[in-house]
């Protein structure tokens, strides 16, 4: 799912590093506000484990790659916030140090998997779970918000794909970027992401709260909801 340079426009990746750098500054603040220095080694933990997920990559057809991210279970644990700064330090360390992602697609990247996905796995979760405290429906909720926010997330990432033969032509009509329309682009990342990708996300997001629930049940940000 890692956008490379040559893919997007910069009339799309330019308005994307702009978003993600609104949310890079805002999850800086609230950590440097909220956040105890008890929890920085979790930081970097959570960080360490999406860098180790995200290496089992996959190259799928339109042009991109799947694979699990780890955001969900991030955002879960620790918060949506802190999974913007956990994630967006993978993915900027991938694409400078690894070539893993472009350099001009940083900001799409970041948004795409660091700050879209956790959002959607955490609302998804809190939504889901409603008032239970413990049992299957934890475990349920867990699942789809790992599930749907990567397919969401990828789908995101589609309609940028998608987009380019319509926003950036040559003068004769040949696409400057990516060149999968929306009809190719959009079946490719969600079909891998609906029946692969999605579903070890979201099993790997159920078994970890599984284990956290039964082990630190304190540090689970998303059932106490409170400042770190």
């Amino acid at each position: 799912m890692h956008i490379p340079d040559g893919y997007l426009s910069p009339q799309t990746y330019v308005p994307l590093y702009g978003a993600s750098f609104v949310f890079w500054t805002i999850a800086l603040r609230k950590l440097k506000k909220e956040m105890d220095a008890k929890y920085v080694p979790y930081l970097a933990m959570a960080a360490a484990f999406s860098f180790l997920i995200q290496m089992f990559n996959i190259p799928i057809p339109g042009g991109t790659t799947g694979h699990a991210v780890g955001a969900g279970i991030i955002a879960i644990l620790l918060g949506p916030w802190t999974a913007v700064i956990a994630v967006s330090v993978v993915l900027i360390i991938q694409a400078i140090i690894f070539g893993d992602g472009g350099i001009t697609a940083i900001g799409a990247n970041c948004f795409n998997m660091a700050v879209v996905m956790p959002f959607i796995s955490y609302w998804i979760f809190k939504v889901i779970r409603g008032n239970s405290e413990k049992g299957m429906r934890l475990y349920i909720a867990a699942f789809l918000s790992g599930w749907l926010g990567l397919l969401i997330a990828a789908l995101i990432t589609a309609v940028e794909f998608g987009i380019q033969p319509m926003i950036a032509m040559s003068p004769d009509g040949r696409p400057l970027y990516a060149p999968y329309p929306l009809s190719v682009a959009v079946p490719a990342m969600a079909l891998e992401h609906l029946l692969v990708f999605g579903i070890i996300e979201g099993v790997v997001t159920a078994m970890l709260l599984k284990y956290f629930f039964k082990h630190e049940p304190d540090l689970i940000y998303a059932l106490h909801g409170g400042a770190r």
